[in-house]
């Protein structure tokens, strides 16, 4: 990689900014959150200021220490600020630059092999995992490139990383060679074929897969790639939902308190989808009608359901605490929430005003990722998904429990309850009432009334 050696070597500035970018990406592929990687960044860019006249391919073990001794001397610094920069030259010695480790730089030499050789050997033997970082220093145009155009269309954040995720998987199943010099259809028939055969992946993903390099070609690079030749398709299983009792439900509630109690009741009582309950607004929940607004659901559908009673003396309670919270945020300067481009445009105030403000938010504050603007965002949904797992566990629920399985018992409870498949339908946010019919299955009641001949 004699790229990322002239990057380290010269003083450019552009090209300064485009190695601690493709570090930042490197360190976000290895689990580091993207609220987190700049700081990464910073620990990183301070140790190779630690010693201005030595290249950080030179750079040996004794270094690090004395830079981490130092470190943890400086007053103000904690103990796990130490342990981040720890972490973090970790990530630049042992998986962004392993060729210039301090502890395996001789053994690297003994054996002669390119920096690609030996990584493609740490990444293991998938021909479309990706070498960390090595996109970001070839191709940096390209994804950006990725980036514009889905934030154009005002596709999600995480429709995004999801697209660019697999734009580098692609590129790297093609042995690191640009898309534009590949013929369209066979190269992605090819990787599709892969996936299905080799990496064996369900259906839907190899499904997303195929948008990607879609929109990758026909909008990133003009370049069309029209029909594309029969590939092996994943199959797709046909499974029924895992569905709760009542009994299990109300054991699994009780397992639940505080914030994630919270949120799955609402789940459960409204039928809603995690990311719906996690992104719901202030101006979405109607007290007085009982009823909870959902917006901008899957499909870019809004769509309205109930606000349970058992849960809104407790929903009101909680958003008093986080007023107060957001009034905190409010003096501070920091009250700004996410809301669409347009809107923002159109209503520059929206973001501070308080029926804008999450009903879930975040404990801290983060970094928006697209912006670098610092604000309160809404809560993690893996605290949820962990929180509704163990208390399955807790509650003795036999079965593969999810946030998922509150909208399916939801769905089919009613059902069970009499009420009519079409309302259900509308509640759950089906654009087709088939999809809905799978409840019925679930019942064991394909017509709702058909009882065993040995019922009757």
């Amino acid at each position: 990689m004699d790229s990322g050696v002239k990057i380290m070597d010269v003083r450019n500035s552009k090209e300064r900014d485009v190695f601690w970018e493709a570090y930042r990406g490197c360190a976000e592929e290895n689990r580091v959150r993207p609220d987190r990687s700049a700081f990464y960044v910073r620990w990183a860019k301070e140790f190779e200021r630690s010693l201005k006249n030595k290249p950080l391919k030179e750079r040996s073990r004794k270094d690090v220490e004395a830079y981490l001794a130092d470190l943890g001397k400086r007053q103000g610094i904690a103990d796990w600020q130490v342990r981040q920069a720890e972490h973090a030259l970790r990530i630049l010695y042992e998986i962004f630059l392993p060729q210039y480790a301090p502890e395996i730089q001789a053994g690297v030499r003994a054996t002669g092999k390119t920096f690609t050789q030996e990584a493609k050997v740490r990444t293991g033997g998938f021909r479309d995992r990706v070498i960390p970082g090595e996109i970001e220093r070839q191709f940096p145009e390209l994804l950006e490139a990725v980036k514009t155009e889905v934030r154009s269309r005002h596709f999600s954040y995480r429709t995004e990383t999801t697209y660019v995720d697999w734009v580098r998987r692609f590129i790297a199943f093609h042995d690191y060679a640009h898309p534009k010099k590949l013929d369209p259809s066979t190269a992605v028939k090819a990787y599709l074929d892969y996936l299905a055969v080799e990496r064996e992946v369900s259906a839907s993903t190899q499904n997303q897969a195929l948008n990607a390099l879609v929109f990758l070609y026909g909008q990133v690079l003009k370049k069309p790639v029209g029909e594309i030749k029969e590939f092996v398709r994943a199959k797709r299983p046909q499974r029924l939902p895992e569905v709760m009792t009542r009994e299990e439900t109300k054991a699994l509630l009780a397992q639940m308190e505080g914030l994630a109690g919270l949120m799955a009741g609402v789940m459960y009582g409204g039928g809603l989808r995690l990311m719906e309950c996690v992104r719901l607004r202030v101006k979405d929940i109607d007290f007085a009608r009982r009823q909870i607004m959902v917006r901008d659901g899957k499909g870019q559908k809004d769509r309205i359901t109930m606000l349970p009673e058992r849960f809104a003396c407790a929903l009101q309670e909680h958003l008093g605490r986080v007023k107060a919270i957001y009034e905190q945020d409010l003096a501070k300067g920091t009250a700004a929430v996410y809301v669409w481009p347009a809107l923002a445009r159109k209503y520059p105030r929206a973001e501070k005003e308080w029926i804008w403000q999450y009903v879930f938010p975040a404990k801290s504050l983060s970094v928006d990722p697209r912006s670098g603007t610092v604000r309160r965002h809404h809560i993690n949904e893996n605290l949820v998904q962990k929180a509704v797992k163990e208390a399955a566990a807790r509650a003795g629920i036999n079965k593969k429990i999810s946030c998922h399985t509150l909208r399916h018992s939801f769905a089919t409870h009613l059902l069970d309850s009499g009420y009519d498949i079409r309302t259900v339908q509308e509640l759950l946010g089906h654009a087709d009432v088939s999809t809905t019919m799978i409840y019925t299955h679930v019942l064991n009641k394909p017509g709702l009334t058909v009882k065993s001949p040995a019922d009757i």
